[in-house]
């Protein structure tokens, strides 16, 4: 790495380098400020970061004073992270991509944010998600698009759209996503990056705008997994104002997601190729993924793990469409949200849908509007999540009668499509098929890796999804791929 430039800096070589002298945390906040304001403000106008933390670099001095004995105040020390604009940041404008609250400055922080500081870590920025989470495309209404940095007339994923694009584009050292039905893992396929969606509930909600709280989790987004499992370490944790972090429980706590990089090779993982998640292969749009991916299957297999080719998920289809609850419970979990909020701009979704503050292409919209403000009377809500028992308890009986330590397919079925599709209606999500849903409405883990490019330089990501709580196995198979196929590469921005 050249002195003075800290792209494709890890949060290992930045405490090295802290320690060797040769720079301050100053330093590096104040490199990547300099980078927002060149690329995500002009240039390339990437339009990721909605807002910059105006007191990082005086936090960055406090570290720096704190370290003049040579001690890391914590494991995130000085670590500049983008965090998306979801979580709630006490004195600093936080928006949740909706121009209803443009000016909203809450009084207390998400707790993850307080994991993080106590870290050491840095809020660099908050970056941009469509509104309420309610989307998986890269814009809103508080900020506009999100340009993907690999192809500017692409769309950069949603919802965790600003947090993918700008960890991508080094634009911060680390970023934090939120993850309902792909949130994480989509915007981490379309941007190069790796992406976890933990087993649901080992990282607190509180503090974040909700969507779907049966499914709603924080994840990472990252360049390389050793800097995702140290963001896990910290994240991870039980939280007495979060009913589902509960699930710490049957959470076991020996060893950190470090110390399980070393613990699990490929060779002699048992990965089943899920055929059914791939489309049809007979569609030119699809066979760019599909031979990305199978690209991947073939490193992997190389590295000695064993492919089981094909696994079938017994009725995933029908699993996938009884499972879903966005219809049912999002009025519900974001009145209830607005109801908690101190002094909030507006008290409930129909005040924001009636003012039309909203993006006007987000389909997700409608559907909340549309949703009852009680789902707990209606029948078919408690069949719904009866079904999503089921749909985990045959994900893990897949897993075992196939011996599998994780099933892999593509996030996402195309490649990242052009944002003006969106704007102008040519394009939907039915135009995008996802994967992603199968481990959100199954509440199982789930990590997107790179998997490579099309021949038209356009990311792919390739998913691994597991049993409940196999979070660190997952975490450390991806960290064995990394090491055999170096999948990454940055985007070139001039």
């Amino acid at each position: 790495m050249v002195k003075g430039d800290f792209r494709g800096l890890t949060v290992e070589e930045f405490h090295d380098r802290l320690r060797d002298g040769e720079f301050t945390v100053e330093t590096v906040v104040q490199w990547y400020l300099d980078r927002i304001d060149r690329y995500d403000r002009a240039g390339p106008n990437l339009n990721a970061v909605v807002t910059v933390n105006r007191v990082a670099l005086s936090r960055a001095k406090q570290l720096d004073d704190a370290f003049r004995d040579g001690v890391l105040v914590g494991p995130l020390h000085g670590v500049p992270v983008l965090l998306k604009d979801q979580a709630m940041t006490a004195g600093l404008r936080t928006t949740f991509g909706s121009e209803a609250f443009a000016d909203f400055v809450p009084e207390t922080n998400a707790t993850i944010v307080d994991r993080l500081e106590s870290a050491g870590a840095i809020i660099l920025a908050k970056t941009n998600l469509p509104d309420f989470a309610a989307g998986f495309v890269g814009y809103s209404s508080v900020h506009g698009q999100t340009r993907n940095p690999y192809d500017l007339s692409r769309d950069s994923g949603g919802s965790s759209a600003g947090t993918g694009a700008g960890i991508a584009a080094d634009l911060g050292l680390v970023g934090i996503g939120e993850d309902t039905g792909g949130s994480v893992r989509l915007p981490a396929s379309f941007c190069n990056l790796f992406g976890l969606r933990p087993t649901t509930g080992l990282i607190s909600r509180t503090g974040m705008s909700p969507l779907v709280a049966e499914q709603d989790t924080p994840g990472p987004m990252c360049r390389t997994v050793d800097d995702l499992a140290r963001l896990l370490d910290v994240l991870v944790g039980f939280d007495p104002t979060d009913e589902a972090t509960a699930v710490h429980s049957e959470w076991s706590t020996d060893g950190s997601f470090v110390d399980a990089l070393e613990r699990v090779p490929l060779d002699g993982a048992r990965i089943g190729v899920l055929r059914d998640a791939f489309g049809d292969g007979g569609e030119r749009r699809l066979t760019a993924v599909t031979e990305t991916v199978e690209s991947t299957l073939v490193e992997m297999e190389t590295a000695g793990a064993t492919l089981v080719d094909p696994v079938e998920i017994e009725g995933l289809e029908t699993f996938l469409d009884d499972t879903s609850l966005y219809g049912l419970v999002a009025k519900r979990d974001l009145n209830g949200f607005f109801e908690e909020l101190s002094d909030p701009p507006v008290d409930s979704f129909e005040a924001i849908y009636e003012q039309g503050a909203y993006h006007e292409a987000l389909e997700h919209v409608q559907t909340i509007a549309d949703a009852p403000i009680d789902p707990t009377g209606d029948r078919e809500y408690w069949w719904r999540l009866a079904r999503q028992a089921a749909f985990r308890r045959r994900i893990e009986y897949t897993l075992v009668d196939y011996d599998l330590d994780a099933l892999a397919f593509p996030d996402v079925q195309v490649a990242p499509p052009e944002s003006e599709g969106y704007h102008t209606g040519e394009l939907t999500r039915a135009d995008v098929p996802t994967n992603t849903f199968i481990a959100s409405q199954s509440g199982c883990p789930a990590i997107s890796m790179p998997a490579g490019f099309t021949d038209e330089g356009l990311p792919v990501g390739i998913e691994l999804l597991g049993a409940p709580f196999s979070d660190r196995r997952l975490v450390a198979l991806a960290a064995a791929y990394e090491s055999q196929a170096d999948p990454r590469r940055p985007p070139e921005l001039g």
